[in-house]
C-alpha cells in the first residue's frame, strides 16, 4: 500500500527560500570562505542547493550522527557514525541540516566541534520545528518553520522512502 503523501511546501517555495538562504549567507561571509558540514543522509540535498547559491568560495564535509538507533524518538544519545574528513581549525564553519526538532543532536554536535577550534560556527536548517525543541540551540539561518507533522521529500525519508521528492510533504496516516 502507498503512502498519501499532502504537499506542505512547493518545490518553488523550497527553492526560493533556499536561494533567499544563500543570498545572506553570502553577504554574512563576504571576504571570507565558508566550510559547510553536511549531517547527513537528509541534509545532503539541501547543502548542495544552498552551497550552489553561495558566492563566497565554499568547502565541503560530510558528518553522520545518529540519536535515533532503530527507534522513531530521540534516544538522548548521540553517536557519530561517520565523522569528518577534515581538521576545522581556524574555519568559518556553517553545519547544515534538513530539520531540528528537539534540538539535542545539534547542540551536542555544535560542542564537539567548538573542541576543534574553528574560526566560527553557525547553524542552518531548511526545516524547524521550534515546537519540539527540549535543548536551547540557536539557529543562524532557518528555511521554514513548521507545525509537528511527519515529513518527508527533499531529503527527509520515511523508512528510507520519499527523499527523491522535489517538495517538503507531510505522510497522511
Amino acid at each position: 500500500m502507498e503512502d498519501k503523501i499532502r504537499v506542505l511546501l512547493t518545490e518553488e517555495e523550497v527553492n526560493e527560500k533556499i536561494k533567499k538562504i544563500g543570498e545572506q549567507v553570502s553577504k554574512d561571509y563576504a571576504g571570507k570562505s565558508v566550510h559547510m558540514i553536511c549531517v547527513l543522509k537528509g541534509g545532503v540535498f539541501f547543502t548542495c542547493e544552498l552551497a550552489k547559491r553561495i558566492t563566497v568560495p565554499v568547502s565541503l564535509d560530510f558528518m553522520s550522527v545518529s540519536s535515533y538507533g532503530s527507534e522513531t524518538k530521540s534516544s538522548g544519545i548521540v553517536k557519530i557514525i561517520k565523522d569528518l574528513d577534515e581538521p576545522l581549525e581556524g574555519k568559518d564553519v556553517l553545519i547544515v541540516e534538513d530539520i531540528i526538532d528537539s534540538g539535542r543532536t545539534l547542540s551536542y554536535l555544535i560542542e564537539i566541534l567548538k573542541k576543534r577550534n574553528p574560526a566560527s560556527i553557525r547553524l542552518c536548517t531548511l526545516l524547524d520545528k521550534p515546537e519540539r525543541r527540549v535543548t536551547d540551540v540557536k539557529v543562524d539561518y532557518v528555511g521554514f518553520n513548521i507545525p509537528d507533522e511527519f515529513v518527508v521529500g527533499y531529503g527527509l525519508d520515511y523508512a528510507q522512502k520519499y527523499r527523491n521528492l522535489p517538495f517538503i510533504g507531510v505522510v497522511e496516516q
